[in-house]
């Protein structure tokens, strides 16, 4: 059996970038703002600072008016409760990131609430995640809305197709077998996390395999489906006095071991990474499109 084939989040995430700049390009010629974001980082986590340069630069290469509002770690919740009602309140701010995660003595659950719904870029808002449960309109999370696109851009069939994802989070699990069940995406889904019984049975049963669940090289060869679709959302570090930084990235999946078998897979990094960001900046773009059309409607 030949080698699965690579799925390439970045070059997907590469064309996605590119459609939201050509319409950013287009709003602005049209003599509407470019879209805006506001990033809000609390402390110094490197990881967290990484991310956040990253979506920054993204935003600016796409044409959206970025700014990060960074804070110390030991700012008082009150106090941080007050900058999202600030933000909420701005006209000129058309979609709120909030960097997770936040220190221990702020409760990130009433920090995620605190957004309005149609900012919540994020799609973290129990609003947004009723409007998914239900079929309607909202924000998705980005990792999720990802790793739909790629599937969907890569030509990899969902309808009637078996799913199974491993991992319940409510930042990826659970929206994602909400998407691949909906319609117009059709799948059968079935999600499995650290308490399910016999998951390799379960697992080489799928048409479409999702490891997100943060155990390094979790799924293994023999998990796998023949011809399966691996999508691997997992980034963890795994220490390597070899490298330069003293660790490596690995996934959910052993990699070598799935190409063998597979039919698809996507490496880490390099995967369902880079469409993280470039659903972010989607959604982004969509959250500027609705603030513009009701300052239409109210005649503003």
């Amino acid at each position: 059996m030949p080698e699965a084939n690579i799925i390439d989040g970045r070059a997907v995430a590469r064309q996605v970038r590119a459609e939201v700049r050509a319409a950013v390009d287009a709003l602005t010629a049209n003599g509407q703002r470019p879209p805006s974001l506001a990033v809000v980082l609390v402390g110094d986590n490197p990881a967290s600072l990484s991310y956040v340069r990253g979506k920054v630069r993204a935003s600016e290469e796409a044409g959206i008016k970025g700014a990060t509002l960074r804070f110390g770690a030991d700012i008082a919740e009150d106090a941080l409760l007050a900058v999202i009602d600030r933000l909420n309140a701005d006209p000129s701010v058309d979609g709120i990131l909030i960097q997770l995660p936040l220190p221990a003595h702020i409760n990130a659950g009433r920090i995620l609430a605190r957004l309005s719904p149609d900012k919540d870029v994020d799609g973290l808002h129990v609003t947004n995640a009723g409007r998914l449960a239900a079929g309607q309109v909202g924000f998705v999370p980005c990792t999720p809305a990802g790793i739909v696109e790629l599937l969907r851009r890569t030509g990899i069939p969902t309808s009637g197709r078996r799913a199974v994802v491993v991992g319940r989070s409510n930042l990826v699990g659970k929206p994602l077998a909400l998407l691949l069940m909906s319609k117009g995406t059709d799948a059968t889904v079935t999600i499995c996390h650290s308490r399910t019984r016999d998951l390799p049975c379960i697992s080489r049963r799928a048409d479409i395999l999702v490891a997100a669940i943060g155990r390094p090289n979790l799924v293994t060869s023999d998990m796998i489906r023949p011809g399966a679709a691996v999508i691997d959302v997992g980034i963890n570090r795994v220490a390597d006095p070899s490298r330069k930084r003293g660790y490596r990235l690995t996934g959910d999946v052993d990699f070598g071991a799935a190409r063998q078998v597979a039919g698809w897979v996507t490496p880490v990094p390099g995967g369902v990474g880079p469409m993280t960001i470039a659903m972010l900046l989607k959604n982004t773009l969509r959250a500027a499109r609705m603030r513009a059309e009701l300052g239409a409607r109210s005649g503003r």
